[in-house]
């Protein structure tokens, strides 16, 4: 195939199989077609989320789910991939995990009835909520000073946050546009905001962040 190969992962583990808690004997004697990087292959979900857990970064993210919104998979995605420290679900308790690519097992998610609850419990845990918001008033991602320990809440795709939300927020910010359309998909948003806190607080010295 021109762009890789024909199965995702690796089939059965060849030779004596090796003793330590975190491997799968299922994945081990099947093989392992997970969408996982190398480092993973053959470990169990349970260790995974173990060695994440010592590496977790200081941002959290939140999206307002009340219209079963599909971006709320992918950026949970993103948050996996970003490493955020949590996924916060704002409303709704159900959400649409399509996009998630079952992201979402490797990822800590925390329900909130209402985007009071999420303030609540961020602000007991030191964490400022700042929404994302292009309405006038809003502070400029590119230039804000951007804190260490922040969650990230997003609204619904079209209507964007809530009245109760903004209400709540410490602040909000938006991401410099410079064509026709009013707004960015809510996802493509989401990755930007990750991105920058990335770019500012990460430790980026060593082979651990690049894991692609």
């Amino acid at each position: 195939m021109p762009h890789g190969p024909p199965e995702v992962g690796v089939g059965p583990w060849q030779g004596p199989w090796p003793e330590d808690d975190h491997w799968d004997p299922e994945l081990l004697a099947h093989g392992d077609r997970r969408n996982v990087v190398d480092r993973y292959r053959y470990w169990s979900l349970e260790a995974i989320v173990a060695d994440l857990d010592t590496r977790r970064h200081d941002f959290h993210v939140a999206i307002e789910n009340w219209q079963h919104d599909f971006n709320i998979g992918t950026i949970v995605r993103t948050a996996n991939a970003f490493l955020a420290a949590e996924v916060h679900i704002v409303g709704n308790r159900r959400w649409n995990r399509r996009g998630a690519m079952v992201t979402d097992r490797y990822q800590h998610i925390r329900h909130h009835p209402t985007p009071a609850d999420l303030a609540a419990y961020l602000h007991d845990h030191g964490v400022r909520l700042l929404g994302i918001d292009n309405l006038p008033g809003s502070d400029h991602l590119e230039t804000m000073p951007m804190p260490r320990h922040v969650c990230f809440l997003f609204g619904q795709e079209g209507p964007g946050l809530s009245e109760a939300a903004r209400e709540v927020c410490d602040g909000t910010f938006s991401i410099a546009q410079f064509g026709s359309t009013r707004s960015i998909n809510a996802s493509a948003a989401a990755a930007i905001a990750m991105h920058a806190w990335i770019r500012e607080y990460a430790d980026l010295s060593g082979d651990a962040a690049w894991r692609g």
